[in-house]
């Protein structure tokens, strides 16, 4: 019985590592000032600890061309959508890539193909 108890309060110590920000859908307006972006985020955010804080708009050699952040948790609202304008998209650009990133963990590994209209 020690033992059972020795292993679980063990592991309680022991961190869990949550997911990722997930990109949900993202949307793309272009105008005269810039494309216009807006993603949808889905993360299990549990305050203002742990959180999905922003995600960025990259070409597909890594480079960033805009960055959103997010400023406070998203608790109750899952997924959630935030804009960004203005962002600066080089003329022929075929695709862009869009990438989460959670307070706690950082950058996301993966991204999110975006095909520019």
């Amino acid at each position: 019985m020690k033992q059972i108890l020795a292993l679980i309060l063990a592991t309680a110590a022991i961190p869990a590592m949550a997911d990722a920000p997930l990109v949900e859908n993202v949307r793309t307006q272009n105008s005269s000032s810039g494309w216009k972006f807006h993603v949808t985020l889905s993360h299990p955010d549990t305050g203002w600890d742990h959180y999905a804080d922003g995600w960025r708009v990259l070409d597909m050699n890594g480079t960033e061309s805009g960055m959103r952040v997010l400023g406070h948790p998203h608790e109750q609202e899952q997924p959630f959508t935030r804009s960004l304008s203005g962002v600066q998209i080089p003329v022929g650009t075929q695709q862009v890539q869009i990438q989460a990133r959670c307070l706690t963990d950082g950058w996301a590994s993966e991204t999110y193909l975006v095909r520019l209209p």
